[in-house]
């Protein structure tokens, strides 16, 4: 099969390259997905668990992204809940071979059943940032209806799925991010905006919830807008400020089979819209990961087809 492999940690995103490699074995309790489109994260050539496995040993090749939408192609001994031509989307895990491959090996109880009517390539955007928005608003944010959260990068993938989901449960949302993200955010449902470039955070005033991707200094000052029993809550290090009465939490996500079938039965009803940019082939995907011009970073997340639309 066709895959997008890396092999050298120093060589970065000129380490990538389209390669031939064998068809995925499935363990037990695997599916091995037809991969249909695809989602990666720039960031990831610097995790750890991109070169090494669980026990610390050197996985490469290896093959990145880890968002997915496709076709059950395969059953592992023991697998259960899924079925053999079902459609399906998820998380493929973070210490595995990924996503940006024909086909890919993946831990059924990371992958939801997706509905026919939901497009591949919308699926593919939802996994990471849906369940990152969901899980800092709601399970370590505790946000709920009259709070007020400011959602720091407001237009990017996890930010405007946060701002979305954060309207539906009647909070106020204060948005941020460059002035080119007014628009966006304010179309999103952001009841505000504010310019990280030209405005004061500080005149936000204080907030029931702050979730953050950002991190450094932004991170170090909106400790200070959380209100008495808040939290603030990022996804970008640790905190090492951490609000006068409130708590600070740092997360990474984790697949829900669950939230996952949730977050698409909005999209469904038009209540979500993920935030999808370019769709590029699988052969771009390299490209695609770098910066400037060859990356060509617009709105919205870039979003990798490893199957041409209108194929089954």
């Amino acid at each position: 099969m066709q895959a997008v492999t890396v092999h050298d940690r120093d060589a970065g995103t000129g380490g990538l390259a389209l390669t031939e490699l064998p068809y995925p074995h499935a363990a037990e309790n695997d599916v091995i997905v037809r991969v249909h489109a695809a989602g990666f994260t720039r960031g990831e050539l610097s995790w750890p668990a991109t070169w090494t496995d669980r026990a610390g040993r050197d996985r490469t090749p290896s093959v990145p992204g880890h968002e997915l939408s496709g076709v059950v192609a395969e059953l592992g001994y023991g697998t259960t809940g899924l079925t053999v031509g079902q459609r399906v989307f998820g998380l493929a895990d973070w210490t595995r071979d990924g996503s940006l491959a024909e086909y890919a090996a993946v831990e059924a109880r990371n992958l939801a059943p997706l509905p026919a009517d939901v497009d591949h390539v919308v699926a593919a955007a939802l996994p990471v940032s849906g369940l990152t928005a969901w899980q800092g608003l709601f399970d370590h944010g505790r946000l709920t209806a009259g709070q007020t959260v400011l959602v720091h990068g407001a237009a990017g993938g996890v930010g405007s799925i946060a701002v979305q989901l954060a309207r539906e449960v009647g909070a106020r949302v204060i948005a941020t991010g460059r002035s080119a993200d007014r628009d966006t955010a304010l179309g999103l449902g952001a009841d505000a905006f504010v310019d990280l470039r030209a405005d004061r955070l500080e005149d936000t005033g204080q907030v029931d919830v702050v979730f953050d991707v950002i991190g450094g200094e932004i991170l170090d000052r909106s400790a200070a807008l959380v209100r008495p029993g808040g939290t603030l809550v990022t996804i970008a290090a640790p905190p090492t400020v951490r609000p006068e009465d409130g708590r600070a939490v740092f997360f990474v996500v984790e697949p829900d089979r669950a939230t996952l079938t949730g977050l698409v039965q909005r999209v469904r009803d038009g209540r979500l819209t993920p935030a999808v940019g370019e769709v590029r082939p699988l052969a771009e995907a390299p490209a695609a990961f770098a910066p400037g011009p060859a990356g060509r970073r617009g709105p919205g997340r870039t979003i990798i087809r490893v199957v041409p639309e209108g194929t089954a």
